[in-house]
Order: C-alpha cells, then structure tokens, then sequence
C-alpha cells in the first residue's frame, strides 16, 4: 500500500511576495506587479513587462559568500527551501538527513551566466570565460545548493520539463517518499530567465504580450488575451510521510491525495488541441486519490493568457470533467504572478494547498471579457462560501509535457 504523503512546509519568492504571509496576502489584495523591465535595454524588444522580484536580497538568506557563487533562480530556491524548512517546524539535527531528499527543478537555468561569460569569450577571449561558468548555469545547480546550505544528504533530483517542472518535481517527490526512498523531501521550481535571450526567444515564438498597459496583460481565459507576461521566483514545499510527519508532531496543512503526469506527443511548443493529454494528466490524478471526479472542487489552471493554452486548456478540463467542468472553479495565479515558467507549479500547488486549508479561491485578475468556447467558471471574483476539499494544480510545459497534482483537505 502506498504512503499517504502531506505537506507540511511552504516557501516562496515571487513578484508579490518573498513569504508566503505577504504572498498571500497580495493574492487576496489581487495585486498585478507587471511593469517595464529593468534588468536591460528594451528599446530594440516589442516586449516591455514583466514581473521582476525587485526587493530581493540574498545575503538576508544565506551568507554574501554563499550567494556570490550561486546565480539568481538558485539563491531563489535557497531562500525559498528555508521558508519552507521553518515553516514545517522540521529539525534538521534530530533528523536522519540521509532520509531528507531534494528535487528542485529549474526550467532554463540560467541564461545570465551564459550571456555574461559569451560576451568574455567574443570579446576577449576563452581564457577570460570564468572558472564557474558551469556550476553557476546548470539547472541541477538549484537542487544542490539547497541540499548544501541545509545538509541534505538523500536523493537529490532536479526534474526539467519546461514550464511543468515544479509540478513534475513535487509529484516525482511524492513517488520518493511513497516508495519509502525518502522521509522527507524539500521540492519545488524555481526560475530567473527575465533576460535578453530569454525575452527575445519567446517574444519570438509569440508566446509574450506586446501589451504595455499592465492591468491587459496577463489575462488568462479574456477574449482579448495576447501572450504571457513573463515572471521569477521559487515555490517550494516540505512533503512528508503521514506516519513521519504525526511521529514528529508536524502541523499538516494538506495531503497530495494524486498525481498525473502525461505528454501530448503533438508539437514542441502547442498543447494538444483536443486537451487530451492535460485530460488524462487530472484523471490519472483523480484515479489515484481513489475519488469521483465529480468530488473535485478547483482547478488552478496552468491558465497562460495565451491564445491556444487558454482554449486547449478548457477543451482539457470538459473533456475530463464532462458536465461537472461547470460546476468547478477554474482560475490562472499567473494573472497575478506572471508566468514563472519552471517555478509556475510550484507556486501554483502552493496556491491550491491554501485554498484547501482556508476555503478560498482567488479570482482570475483582468478576466473581463468571455471568450465564445471558453465558457467556464473562471472565477471574476473571490470565492469564499464554498467547501474546497479536492484541488488540482495543472502545468502544461513545451515540448507536450502535462502535469496535474491533487491537493486534499487534511484529515485524520
């Protein structure tokens, strides 16, 4: 019989919020913080927003040494993990940290330390091409760090599925602690590609808004929906076995009652246009906590404000749920947030663990117009007087990868 695995610990850096307290708090405040880039010149670029984290400071989470030697989306995941780690109430010296397993993912890594040190190469030279290159660009480098800075010493993963790697790596976390590989386990996503190859390289497949006025953005599921505006940050998660997290006397928040994972097989960059694949991603999810469909609640939808993710989505979530897709409450965080690509279903599960815990469903922020097919309840407003006990997390990543976690209210 498998584990039931909980969580117990939450922890972010997003561009609303660099704790889950002011997270939250912002989510319900419906804060939109797109505003025009700054990291770099955007005067040659058709796109000028994004959802930069300006009030970050690593040395107020780790030791300036320490930071100098990691890039952003690892000092993300660094500070994020610590959230998360005190957040549990978990004691690192009365634990067997060979039992205490990692897997962070990172979607791109990071581009800066590349555009950096090419520069050096063209410019002067490969001799001038800093020692740390490597170490300092590879995704895996978010799990390390975190499993360094902490004295992590059991599995140790990083899942890269493009915009579905927090997802993946939370359900893949779940699978360790289920197949007893694993106690405890710090998981999540984390990101930082605000930078000119990674604007110029979506803005060139379209997939970004051209949109200048922040409020007509990110607007997932409007008629007039053009791109998505892209974000930063880190969500990661404690994730326990029941029996290990009660031995403890942990405060469990929620429990993953299920987990799909899927791919498409259609095209590099568009979900399935029938939503096949992200369908069978929820089922597969439902099936394994053992429910009804009919029982779930919520789904916090990977909800791009892209043309085809938005319908393809929609098409997704009726063909899983069938006439109950009307009865649900389907929302997109990223109007709020941005897209934070592989940090998107970390913060997303996050989300949906607090709308369980408090019965709250936050509204789709610049969602105005409907669209013909899209025709669902994509929550204009708040939802407060409705029981959530099933919720689940969609992530749709490049390259046809679907992911969907199901978050249950806690119970004994």
């Amino acid at each position: 019989m498998k584990k039931r695995v909980v969580v117990t610990g939450l922890g972010v850096i997003t561009p609303i919020g660099n704790n889950i307290e002011d997270f939250w708090k912002s989510i319900k405040e419906q804060k939109v913080p797109f505003a025009p880039i700054t990291y770099f010149d955007t005067t040659e670029y058709k796109v000028k927003l994004a959802a930069q984290i300006n009030d970050f400071k690593p040395e107020d989470y780790m030791e300036a040494k320490t930071a100098k030697r990691m890039e952003s989306f690892c000092q993300f995941a660094v500070a994020a993990a610590g959230e998360a780690i005190k957040n549990s109430g978990l004691d690192l010296t009365k634990e067997d940290v060979t039992r205490v397993g990692v897997c962070v993912g990172s979607g791109i890594g990071s581009l800066q330390a590349v555009e950096r040190e090419h520069s050096k190469l063209v410019e002067k030279g490969p001799k001038r091409v800093a020692p740390l290159l490597v170490p300092l660009m590879i995704s895996n480098m978010a799990a390390g760090n975190v499993a360094i800075q902490y004295g992590l010493k059991g599995k140790c993963t990083n899942v890269v599925t493009a915009c579905a790697t927090g997802t993946h790596s939370i359900g893949d976390a779940v699978r360790y602690i289920q197949c007893d590989e694993a106690d405890v386990m710090i998981a999540g996503g984390t990101e930082a590609a605000i930078s000119p190859i990674g604007v110029a390289g979506f803005s060139a497949l379209t997939a970004m808004t051209t949109e200048t006025d922040p409020k007509r953005a990110s607007i997932p599921f409007d008629k007039d929906r053009s791109g998505f505006v892209m974000g930063e940050g880190a969500g990661i998660v404690v994730l326990e076995s029941y029996e290990h997290a009660v031995e403890r006397g942990a405060t469990i928040l929620a429990e993953i009652a299920g987990y799909g994972a899927t791919c498409d097989a259609f095209h590099i960059t568009s979900p399935s246009e029938d939503g096949e694949g992200a369908a069978r991603a929820m089922l597969t999810a439902v099936k394994e906590a053992g429910i009804a469909p009919e029982e779930v609640d919520y789904v916090n939808a990977h909800g791009t404000s892209t043309h085809h993710n938005d319908l393809f989505e929609t098409r997704s979530i009726k063909m899983a749920f069938k006439d109950h897709a009307y009865n649900l409450l389907v929302n997109s965080t990223k109007s709020m947030t941005g897209h934070l690509l592989g940090a998107a279903g970390a913060v997303e599960f996050i989300v949906c663990v607090k709308s369980v815990m408090e019965n709250y469903v936050h509204a789709t922020v610049g969602y105005e117009n409907p669209d013909e097919e899209l025709d669902l309840n994509y929550v204009k407003t708040p939802v407060t007087d409705r029981v959530i006990n099933y919720a689940i997390s969609n992530s749709l990543g490049f390259g046809g990868h679907n992911g969907s976690l199901l978050v249950k209210k806690f119970t004994e």
